[in-house]
């Protein structure tokens, strides 16, 4: 073997070394339940499924699917009432956990999913919503026009959108920042617990915690690109999951599939994505559904259940030479889907 094949050997099996150490045995418990069981220590209880399987939220005393419904995704159908139906059907097949944004489909993502949990759906989920504002004057007015939306009283986890800038923290925990309005909402009964989320550079999530801790916060959950390119590149499995172990912090996984770059790669398939998500310590895989068979393509990875230790090195094999300069990862290296870059206002 060339020295060159060698490096590059060592390196993979490193990383599928440390990516496996995240698998069943030592991954957070997950259980599966009967329909109807209770799923929540905080509020109603969540319709549990043998077709799904279920996590603790971090030290809430929350526990959720392990599958999230990705917001944007249910909110680009052209009859709304798809959409609807697509969120119920996953609802009824056992999925608890809604995620979502005030800026999703310019309020469309929201408005449609507060129709979908009327008729007692609402109580059968854990909520998310995510906020674009650092000012806590445009926190507030963001909230309300999500909780109006959603057609709800209160929003089970708010998380702080786009952490993607190193000052992005500061805006927030600054004096009349986001977290004003998010710690007075919280204690109003608006909101129940608080996260943030970004995809752009595990070290701006890290400096994140560090603000928090500065200032005694801290954050329920974060969100974060978990897939099996990012195992290679500006890891943030490898990076931020220990930190927010540490801190008792539930890890949301998103951009599971990069878009639909990672497919396009062809390194990778559907599942081995989704397999590889679970695999890790996570509370919750989100993932975008826009169509019933994508609906139980989420399914039948669950049923298959993570990688073993043999297919992660060799999804990750597979993978390196392209993950490395992070061309299937866009929102890591570009601004294509930052959508407060595009609209700064946003930010208040």
């Amino acid at each position: 073997m060339q020295r060159r094949e060698f490096l590059k050997a060592a390196a993979v099996a490193g990383v599928a070394a440390a990516a496996t150490a995240n698998l069943r045995a030592e991954a957070q418990a997950v259980s599966r339940g009967p329909i109807g069981a209770m799923g929540s220590t905080g509020s109603d209880a969540l319709a549990w499924s043998t077709d799904m399987e279920y996590r603790p939220l971090g030290r809430t005393g929350e526990t959720v699917s392990v599958i999230g419904l990705g917001g944007y995704h249910i909110g680009v159908q052209p009859d709304p009432a798809d959409s609807v139906r697509l969120i119920r059907t996953a609802i009824d097949r056992g999925i608890s956990f809604m995620d979502n944004s005030w800026d999703y489909n310019d309020g469309a993502s929201e408005q449609r999913m507060g129709d979908a949990l009327k008729d007692g759906y609402r109580k059968k989920v854990l909520l998310m919503t995510k906020i674009d504002g650092r000012s806590k004057a445009s926190f507030n007015s963001q909230l309300e026009q999500s909780l109006t939306r959603l057609q709800t009283d209160v929003i089970d986890l708010m998380q702080f959108h786009e952490i993607i800038r190193f000052e992005d923290p500061d805006r927030i925990f600054a004096s009349g920042g986001a977290l004003e309005g998010a710690l007075e909402a919280k204690k109003a009964g608006k909101i129940r617990y608080i996260g943030f989320t970004g995809h752009k550079d595990p070290l701006i999530h890290l400096r994140t915690f560090d603000v928090a801790k500065q200032h005694g916060f801290h954050f329920d959950t974060v969100q974060m690109p978990i897939n099996v390119m990012d195992a290679h590149f500006r890891s943030f499995a490898r990076q931020v999951i220990p930190v927010a172990e540490a801190e008792g912090t539930a890890v949301l996984a998103m951009k599971i599939f990069g878009g639909r770059s990672i497919l396009q790669s062809k390194t990778a398939t559907a599942m081995e994505c989704l397999q590889y998500a679970l695999a890790q310590k996570v509370a919750v895989v989100i993932t975008g559904m826009d169509s019933i068979p994508i609906l139980e393509q989420a399914f039948a990875a669950v049923k298959a259940g993570p990688l073993s230790e043999t297919q992660m090195a060799a999804v990750l094999a597979k993978t390196h030479d392209a993950a490395m300069t992070g061309v299937y990862e866009p929102f890591k290296t570009t601004s294509r889907v930052d959508g407060s870059a595009r609209r700064p206002d946003w930010l208040g």
